[in-house]
């Protein structure tokens, strides 16, 4: 099987289980004063993290602008305006930082991942603002950091161990090719 047709393959696994894995999270019964899981654990961001990594930028900038909408066209969630639209953004930032730096230039996986959780929060914040606010929702630096940070930290955290095991062991398996290195 030749590389293309493998990347298409991979990204349509990583669509599919950013449908699957968000609703998995949605079946665990609420946690205590924990309302939402998936806005704790950042369920649907995991597929698109791994696509950027398994397949570049292009793919992954797809899988992140296709899994909010069509998350929200099947199973309502998110709901398409404004959230679904600032997730589009945000999750397609994600898929193509982590597929440019660490397929495209040969960067490290932490590093990779860190800076497109980073850039992809960024833009997260700039479109709700806009979003939001052209929806008539008031939207302000507290609700980016509390949604963008505090609350996300066992997300983030579980991005941040979950992830680099994932790409080291399916480069190690061969399923992917390993990255190239950087030029030093």
């Amino acid at each position: 099987m030749n590389q293309k047709t493998k990347d298409l393959v991979f990204a349509a696994l990583c669509v599919a289980l950013g449908l699957i894995v968000p609703q998995v999270f949605h079946l665990i019964p609420f946690v205590g004063a924990v309302p939402n899981l998936g806005g704790v654990f950042l369920p649907m961001h995991i597929p698109v993290l791994l696509c950027g990594f398994l397949c570049g930028w292009k793919y992954g900038a797809a899988c992140g602008a296709i899994v909010p909408f069509l998350s929200s066209v099947v199973t309502g969630m998110p709901v398409l305006w404004p959230q679904g639209v600032s997730m589009i953004f945000e999750l397609a930032v994600y898929g193509l930082v982590t597929g440019l730096l660490y397929r495209g230039l040969g960067r490290n996986v932490y590093l990779s991942l860190i800076a497109a959780m980073a850039a992809g929060r960024v833009v997260s914040g700039v479109a709700k603002a806009v979003f939001f606010g052209m929806a008539g929702k008031p939207f302000g630096m507290a609700a980016f950091i509390s949604g963008a940070f505090t609350t996300a930290v066992p997300g983030i955290i579980l991005q941040l161990i979950l992830l680099p095991v994932l790409v080291t062991a399916l480069e190690r398996a061969g399923a992917v090719p390993a990255r190239k290195k950087a030029a030093a």
